[in-house]
């Protein structure tokens, strides 16, 4: 028990009883103070010390104990804090993930789209490649084929020649023949 605390409190509920004059009750007032006063003095000095090294500690663990519950305070509202912002975070990152696959799934769409029609092209430039070698080989036949008419007609010019030549030079000898025609 705080002695000095019971001493306070009796001086209080002195000063608090109504009085008619210096007499309370039939006690004399003055002179419960002056008790009081001696039995605070009488006190041993370690006594007073311990008191207010207990008052002190009552009043530290009562300060902690504010400090503690404003800490704890905070740091609930911080949690809930960082929690909200972990839940945003959270579904900004699923959304993101949503446009990603969305994009992915259109770029595999684009992407077999794509190949179709690199085949497609690639396939009508192989038929193109085809057909454009035998136009070209049907063109070099016509201009090689031509080109024979052409030189069997001075081939036939060529012989004629000859044999005219031939014919003025000697009439009566038989034509020699060419072994290869070229």
């Amino acid at each position: 028990m705080d002695i000095l605390r019971l001493l306070d409190d009796l001086s209080l509920l002195i000063d608090r009883t109504p009085a008619f004059g210096p007499i309370t009750w039939g006690l004399d007032r003055d002179e419960i103070s002056m008790q009081i006063a001696k039995i605070r003095a009488s006190l041993p000095q370690e006594l007073k010390t311990a008191v207010n090294n207990v008052r002190e500690s009552e009043r530290l663990i009562d300060t902690a104990k504010e400090d503690a519950t404003m800490t704890l305070e905070s740091a609930k509202k911080e949690a809930e804090r960082v929690l909200v912002e972990a839940r945003r975070e959270g579904d900004r990152i699923v959304e993101q993930g949503k446009l990603q696959q969305e994009k992915m799934v259109s770029e595999s769409e684009i992407l077999k789209l794509s190949k179709a029609q690199s085949e497609e092209i690639r396939n009508a430039a192989d038929r193109d490649a085809v057909n454009m070698r035998r136009g070209a080989e049907k063109y070099a036949y016509d201009v090689l084929s031509q080109l024979e008419g052409v030189v069997g007609k001075v081939m036939t010019s060529i012989e004629k020649g000859k044999q005219e030549v031939y014919r003025a030079d000697a009439p009566a000898q038989p034509l020699p023949r060419e072994k290869a025609r070229v």
